[in-house]
């Protein structure tokens, strides 16, 4: 479709992207006829794939009993039930679940529970947050605010509130010579400790991250102890933990909730993606009891809101998604067709001359591009290498999720890789095949 013929505001105004008419499994087919292996869940979203038959079901269901009841007035029982189902498979600590339209909504809602929390609590001088360079947490101007990509905040920053950035957990780029994993992560932790005391112990809201970097830096997956440092540092001076898995969690890392590896619980945690597949726009912030309870002591609500919270068809399909992972043990599943890829992988390109490193957990992976693979030097950027990837994906019939300014907002390029959980060997196969022909034929055009 020609770009002066649409009438839809597209994310790219220069042209307009083929029209989806329908899904099954792990594929799209556009009105031409060509089918596209999703092998990135469209952003990490898909992760039942398309038309699977129970969430169907579930949401026709709710449709012919109600679909949608204000949340000022009523509460619905498949709402109830789906909140009953996350705490049950919650952190520890976790009592509450609030229901959102996705994850900006989520990442937002957490921002305002954290401020009001310490508001409630007689500390209303905390008013500052403190989150991670390359990170990414939506694109709301709260989120964008304590988001640390300099490309999607430069338009805005005018309108930005003012937020704290210590370094990401990136040990490809970042993790000195000699220094082991957990010297970097013990590290980063006292980053955090002396951006704490810079700004004043007991100015700091909360720290924000998330567990498994997303789309921004390409799945940067953390070194072993560096969470428990950070809720150390966190706890020794009353600043809250925020962690953002609205890309990585929900079983897309191997265990329903990324940090469940870290060994560490969150005081407020995000999710979205994951949580209804795509079936319906739905995210949620799991919180504390502590959180909950000052809340109900003091002024007896969340000062916060929006209109379709806690939508019912959105909580039915969440609800059937949810239920699918753990009749069909889909957990296990990702963790076993994870190392599969993962071998894939590092069998199709561990020597590439220009993969400059394969990373990830479970179906998420990143594969970060360089120019140079013994100085790790990155591409021009006026050359859009992920772009130019994700053109030559498209062509092949494969969805992938290329992104550049991978090192600092500017430099860099990777491939992000989030495919449906019920993925078959098979299907990976292709994907490795059809994305190192892309790459290849991207790079050669450079």
């Amino acid at each position: 479709m020609p770009a002066a013929s649409t009438h839809v505001f597209h994310r790219q105004l220069q042209h307009t992207p083929p029209v989806a008419v329908s899904g099954r499994g792990v594929y799209l087919t556009d009105a031409d006829g060509k089918s596209y292996i999703d092998a990135s869940g469209g952003a990490a979203v898909s992760c039942l794939g398309h038309g699977h038959p129970d969430v169907l079901a579930a949401m026709h269901a709710q449709i012919d009993k109600l679909a949608y009841a204000h949340t000022s007035f009523f509460t619905t029982e498949v709402a109830e039930t789906l909140a009953a189902q996350l705490i049950r498979t919650a952190p520890q600590g976790m009592s509450h679940v609030y229901f959102v339209s996705g994850g900006s909504e989520a990442m937002e809602a957490t921002l305002k529970m954290a401020r009001q929390y310490f508001v409630e609590t007689g500390q209303p001088q905390r008013t500052h947050f403190i989150a991670r360079r390359q990170s990414y947490h939506g694109n709301t101007l709260g989120a964008l605010a304590i988001g640390g990509n300099q490309w999607r905040r430069e338009p805005f920053a005018p309108i930005l509130m003012p937020a704290t950035h210590v370094s990401p957990c990136y040990p490809y780029r970042e993790q000195q010579t000699g220094e082991t994993p957990q010297q970097y992560g013990r590290r980063l932790a006292q980053e955090l400790e002396d951006a704490i005391l810079e700004k004043g112990a007991d100015r700091v809201i909360a720290f924000i991250a998330e567990t498994v970097g997303g789309a921004t830096a390409g799945v940067l997956a953390p070194v072993p102890g560096y969470f428990k440092a950070v809720r150390e540092v966190c706890d020794r001076y009353g600043v809250l933990l925020i962690l953002d898995e609205v890309m990585c969690g929900m079983g897309r890392t191997g265990t329903l909730h990324a940090c469940e590896q870290e060994g560490v619980s969150p005081d407020l945690l995000a999710v979205a993606k994951g949580l209804g597949g795509g079936y319906q726009p739905i995210g949620a912030v799991l919180a504390q009891g502590k959180i909950v309870d000052a809340m109900r002591a003091g002024t007896g609500f969340f000062q916060h809101g929006h209109t379709y919270l806690g939508h019912a068809v959105a909580c039915a399909a969440a609800l059937a998604v949810q239920q699918v992972f753990e009749r069909d043990q889909l957990i296990a599943q990702v963790r076993a067709r994870g190392a599969f890829l993962q071998t894939l992988m590092q069998g199709s390109w561990a020597e590439h001359p220009h993969v400059g490193d394969i990373r990830g957990r479970g179906l998420f992976w990143g594969i970060e591009l360089v120019q140079d693979r013994a100085k790790k030097t990155p591409f021009d950027p006026a050359r859009k290498v992920h772009a130019r990837i994700k053109k030559e994906a498209m062509a092949r019939g494969l969805m992938v999720y290329p992104m550049g300014g991978t090192v600092d907002g500017r430099y860099g390029d990777h491939v992000l890789l989030a495919p449906p959980f019920i993925s078959s060997e098979a299907e990976l196969t292709m994907v490795v095949e059809r994305l190192g022909s892309a790459m290849d034929a991207a790079i050669a055009a450079v």
